[in-house]
């Protein structure tokens, strides 16, 4: 039998109308929450998700703008960019479009954007504050899956939950989060040796390393939870996951899709915390 399917959408429609109230009621204050994308990444994938997020800001009332900047030189307009768009009062949100190029990693651009307009989590005030267990922007893909397995009512509780990624956005972020809720975890990532062996132990198998097909048939436990927040794209614009459905999607006991997953609901949070952003300006 094939896996269910852990489709974003039903948990996403819930939230949109939560969403549309907020931005009413902010709209009595004369407040818009705007949201600032930041795209330096040089990449048509990151392009392409950018638009997809300023289309369901414009479908919740929000409002988006997108700074496209060089993926070269010193880093110098991003880094003011960013810290114009801190200081804008009329910005709520700033997202910084990952990943990084390699001339910009060294440049820890994430700090210029205030802890107050973070809203993907990524900022370390706030990944502090997530350690601490009383984060309010926690990373967004990583909330993303704690709240597909909520949303399914998937047992986390005691379950051994497996991780491959380490990532400060997603694999280190929700190795916490399922801490938080008494899942024994462990951390794989590409110095793992035999991550078949870890893999084959996880009743809840999140995977965010961003290779596609790393997770190979016959490395998923039967009955396991497989979240596979891989999104890689071929030269032809075909998307794959991180684990292969071939061999694996027969026996796991839910999945899921590489699209339809988890990106449409990391999409509604991060817009659920751009409106928390423009809620804390007005005090409501």
């Amino acid at each position: 039998m094939s896996a269910r399917l852990l489709l974003g959408a039903p948990l996403v429609q819930d939230r949109e109308l939560s969403i549309r109230a907020r931005v009413q009621d902010l709209a009595s204050h004369g407040v818009v929450p705007t949201l600032a994308i930041v795209d330096a990444t040089g990449q048509e994938a990151a392009a392409r998700f950018a638009r997809a997020k300023v289309r369901m800001c414009e479908k919740l009332g929000l409002s988006a703008r997108t700074c496209r900047l060089p993926s070269s030189g010193s880093g110098g307009e991003l880094l003011e960019t960013l810290a114009s768009l801190s200081q804008n009062p009329e910005v709520h949100g700033i997202l910084l479009e990952n990943p990084m190029p390699e001339a910009y990693r060294g440049l820890d651009a994430v700090t210029r954007i205030v802890p107050a307009k973070d809203v993907e989590g990524l900022h370390p005030f706030n990944l502090g504050h997530l350690l601490s267990g009383t984060g309010e922007f926690i990373p967004t893909t990583a909330a993303a899956c704690l709240e597909l397995l909520h949303h399914y009512e998937i047992p986390i509780t005691g379950r051994q939950a497996v991780v491959v990624g380490r990532s400060s956005v997603v694999g280190r972020p929700v190795a916490l989060l399922l801490l938080a809720q008494d899942a024994t975890v462990t951390i794989c990532h590409s110095r793992t040796k035999d991550l078949a062996h870890h893999t084959r132990q996880a009743d809840i198998l999140v995977v965010a390393a961003g290779h596609p097909g790393l997770v190979k048939a016959g490395m998923v436990k039967p009955g396991a939870v497989v979240l596979d927040v891989g999104m890689n794209f071929t030269e032809q614009g075909k998307a794959l996951g991180d684990v292969e459905t071939e061999g694996n999607l027969e026996v796991a006991s839910a999945w899921t899709p590489t699209l339809g997953g988890i990106g449409p609901v990391t999409t509604i949070l991060l817009l659920e915390n751009v409106v928390r952003a423009a809620e804390k300006t007005v005090g409501t």
